[in-house]
């Protein structure tokens, strides 16, 4: 071999080395990065809330991806052990939270409205007792006529898919009569006695927003362009729109058990909007490996400055000793 050969060669195997060890940095770092990352899915309702939280702890160092794919759909992921984290409108059953070897850290993220939304220009300001709300979903109501308010017929707009907002509002409408319990009951999914469906809420706003007498329930974030909410009339007789205000004094009438579960479907206080709830997100005890530190750091995100975000976006912060409760169970996530 002569020596231009051996250069040849030479500068070959280092060119070689050199792509080689380049490759393997960057799948290093591919693997570094997919590693500080978090993904998580579940509930719509919270989506938009968790969505601007999680970006501002990105600023932080923070990756986390979320998915808005429905509360049945975020349980049976984590149940499945496919996800960081899953998020839930309805907390996880004790069927459910069996399945799961690693042991499940539930805690309530952030507090919102349900609206019952419509689309209808020709009327500016719909007032519900609980019957008539009962009523235009049991499809007895047809009309805007028949409201008082307004012209035009009603197209009942529902969830789609299985749903904590669902869930929570069937909830409410169980409470409100015994007529819906018996007929129809309350569920993240139900046979519907009318309607057309929209996935997610997102999906709901859709229609509602495309479909001129549209009424539907709704997250008060999405309530939004064409679509207004109505006042509905609470326990106390007073008829309330959904805001924070209302909210707030709907939810501090919720008692949380020892898995920081509870819920209210029809609130006393003259204050009280009467379709209010909680929303949780599910963690896993143990088996986080690495990741359990940057878990912990992005749920105290969502707990801390994330509560900021709340009121603008259209939810009810946390506070007191339900905020409290939440952050002492983000320290059980382990590894």
């Amino acid at each position: 071999m002569n020596l231009m050969t051996s250069k040849v060669l030479s500068m070959t195997f280092a060119k070689k080395a050199l792509i080689v060890g380049t490759t393997a940095a960057i799948v290093a770092g591919s693997s570094a990065t997919a590693q500080s990352s978090l993904n998580g899915a579940g509930a719509s309702f919270p989506a938009p809330f968790y969505q601007a939280a999680f970006a501002g702890a990105a600023r932080k160092g923070i990756k986390v991806n979320y998915q808005s794919v429905g509360s049945g759909a975020g349980v049976r992921q984590f149940v499945a052990g496919s996800v960081d984290f899953g998020a839930t409108d309805k907390p996880i059953k004790s069927s459910e939270a069996a399945k799961v070897k690693r042991g499940v850290v539930q805690f309530p993220a952030v507090g919102g409205t349900i609206a019952i939304a419509y689309n209808n220009p020709t009327c500016a300001n719909l007032k519900l007792t609980q019957k008539q709300a009962v009523d235009i979903f049991l499809g007895k109501i047809k009309s805007f006529e028949q409201l008082k308010c307004g012209k035009g017929k009603i197209t009942v707009v529902h969830r789609s898919d299985g749903s904590g907002t669902t869930f929570a509002f069937t909830n409410s409408l169980s409470a409100f009569s015994p007529e819906w319990k018996s007929k129809v009951g309350e569920g993240k999914s139900v046979k519907w006695p009318v309607g057309v469906g929209g996935k997610g809420n997102e999906g709901v706003a859709g229609v509602i927003s495309n479909t001129p007498g549209g009424v539907g329930y709704l997250n008060q974030a999405f309530v939004r362009g064409k679509i207004k909410a109505a006042a509905l009339q609470n326990k106390a007789g007073k008829f309330v729109k959904p805001t924070l205000a209302s909210g707030a004094a709907a939810l501090n009438n919720i008692k949380l058990d020892a898995n920081l579960a509870g819920e209210d479907p029809n609130p006393a206080g003259a204050a009280s909007y009467p379709i209010s709830t909680l929303t949780w997100i599910l963690a896993y005890e143990k088996g986080n490996g690495a990741k359990a530190s940057t878990i912990r750091k992005a749920m105290m995100y969502l707990l801390g400055p994330g509560q900021n975000l709340a009121d603008n976006l259209g939810y009810v912060p946390l506070k007191g000793s339900v905020l409290a409760a939440a952050k002492k169970a983000v320290a059980r996530i382990g590894q």
